[in-house]
């Protein structure tokens, strides 16, 4: 999400900020530089014109102030101002004030933007998190199979569906046919939610490839017979500027009350989010973060503005492993890391809880810093990283997962070797995860012991840790390589072997 545009301003920035001292002649040079990665993610150019106009007059203010690292100010003033763009914060659904009247959300957009799976995941998200009972409502008539998929989600999410078949009648154009039924579906899809009890009704309304006479007629023919509390206008984020002329054109004919951002995890450049709510004046309620139904975020635009400038998220880290986590045993396993008795079968269901938060390449990139260094190292992450560690801790038996001294020992390099061969490893990737796992265990203790354990919540401390950790042996060679310091002392010098050792 966000890498191209990430790397080209975070470019332009560090460039900026590198120059010394900041002068009103070399800011204009460097913010040229930002305009030109705005420019390059595919920003609408009356976005980026405004936008540089308020940084330029903020950060030429901040020069004034003294005592103050001008760099730092001009980061700040483009982190303000790029949450001012996509913000404020809205990811209210409003509902309905009559007792006994179901919410009605109505989703609207282009063919192919994502809206029926955008229904699952909104429902899902409705039943979790706002504890209601949503009903789906099957009114796109248009594209072949269309009802299939949503009564397929439904089903899998347990959400029930209703949903008509398309009448076929003799002397109607198909306009008329078409629109006057699926307003029809939608009436009847609210009544049958208040027979049923269900408090929310999510209704799925047919797209075009474009924008036209006959789409703009059914969805307001729609609208004027339901009465929808919400519109919320849903936008593939992929189609850059595309996707921002049509929310004009849709926010024109049928005044929306939000927009969703689709496929946000194959965005590099990020020209929709930024553009959007700026074109339109409407607020972006949710963006959609992957395939699965569990991938649909709430839109803070504060967040976002940090994972651009890559200063990570930290909160929506911590709010991840909220959901994940077991509170109950992630205190269990604190407790036994901190005195030492932190075990392979631990460390499993450590991992267990990670790969349910996502990818471990966006989960890193939350943590302020570790993007660059990632960037710097050229280190690339497929998703798989876990599995050879995974493989290589359940090819251990029970006893040896509870007491990993029993991998030492006389009889320590036989189990070594049975457990290389067991999970497909080689014996030197077994030897080297057993090695960095003691090595962690020894660095925790001493930083608790030492009350230095704040150090691991900071940029510096994970960098540091990282080359430490359990299956961190390929990282740490590559942060080498690139000449990313591993702490606050750099990385180790060569010892020469020639040198003998002064006994004192």
């Amino acid at each position: 999400m966000f890498d191209q545009l990430t790397d080209t301003l975070g470019g332009a920035i560090s460039r900026l900020t590198s120059r010394g001292k900041l002068t009103a002649g070399n800011m204009d040079e460097g913010l040229r530089e930002v305009r030109k990665a705005l420019l390059e993610a595919d920003v609408s150019i009356a976005v980026v014109r405004e936008f540089m106009d308020r940084v330029k007059t903020k950060a030429i203010g901040q020069l004034q102030v003294k005592g103050v690292d001008p760099g730092q100010q001009v980061v700040k003033v483009v982190h303000d101002e790029l949450t001012a763009l996509m913000g404020p914060i809205d990811t209210r659904i409003r509902e309905s004030e009559q007792a006994g009247e179901p919410t009605i959300v109505m989703l609207i957009g282009l063919q192919g933007s994502g809206k029926t799976t955008t229904c699952g995941k909104l429902s899902k998200y409705l039943v979790e998190k706002k504890k209601k009972k949503p009903l789906l409502v099957a009114a796109d008539l248009q594209r072949p199979a269309a009802i299939d998929q949503l009564k397929v989600l439904g089903e899998s999410l347990g959400i029930p569906v209703f949903s008509e078949k398309p009448v076929e009648k003799r002397g109607l154009t198909g306009l008329f046919k078409r629109g006057s039924q699926a307003a029809q579906v939608c009436a009847k899809g609210i009544e049958h939610a208040k027979q049923t009890g269900r408090d929310v009704v999510i209704l799925d309304t047919a797209g075009r490839l474009h924008i036209d006479e006959d789409l703009m007629k059914e969805l307001q023919e729609i609208r004027k017979r339901c009465s929808p509390h919400n519109v919320f206008l849903v936008c593939d984020a992929m189609t850059g500027q595309d996707a921002v002329n049509s929310a004009k054109q849709f926010n024109d004919e049928m005044s929306i009350d939000g927009v969703i951002l689709t496929k946000m995890d194959g965005d590099a450049r990020g020209g929709a989010a930024l553009s959007v709510k700026a074109v339109t004046g409407k607020t972006i309620k949710f963006v959609g973060t992957g395939e699965k139904l569990e991938k649909l975020e709430e839109f803070h635009p504060e967040r976002m503005a940090g994972r651009i400038l890559d200063m990570g998220d930290v909160v929506s880290l911590v709010e991840k492993a909220q959901e994940v986590v077991d509170q109950k045993q992630a205190e269990k396993s604190a407790t036994r890391l901190m005195s030492g008795r932190f075990n392979f079968e631990d460390f499993l269901q450590q991992l267990n809880m990670l790969k349910k938060m996502g990818p471990l390449k966006g989960l890193m990139k939350m943590i302020p810093g570790m993007g660059q260094i990632m960037k710097h190292a050229q280190v690339e992450m497929t998703g798989d990283e876990l599995k050879p560690i995974e493989a290589i801790i359940q090819s251990m038996t029970r006893d040896e997962r509870k007491n990993p001294e029993l991998l030492s020992g006389r009889t320590g390099g036989s189990r070594r070797r049975r457990i290389a061969k067991g999970s497909g490893a080689d014996i030197n990737e077994v030897n080297g995860l057993i090695k960095q796992f003691k090595a962690m265990k020894r660095m925790i203790t001493e930083m608790t012991q030492g009350g230095g354990l704040g150090q691991l919540m900071t940029a510096q401390g994970v960098q540091d840790m990282v080359p430490r950790m359990p299956g961190g042996r390929a990282l740490e060679k590559k942060l080498r390589e690139a000449g990313v310091s591993r702490g606050p002392r750099g990385p180790r010098p060569k010892r020469n072997k020639n040198k003998k050792r002064r006994r004192r």
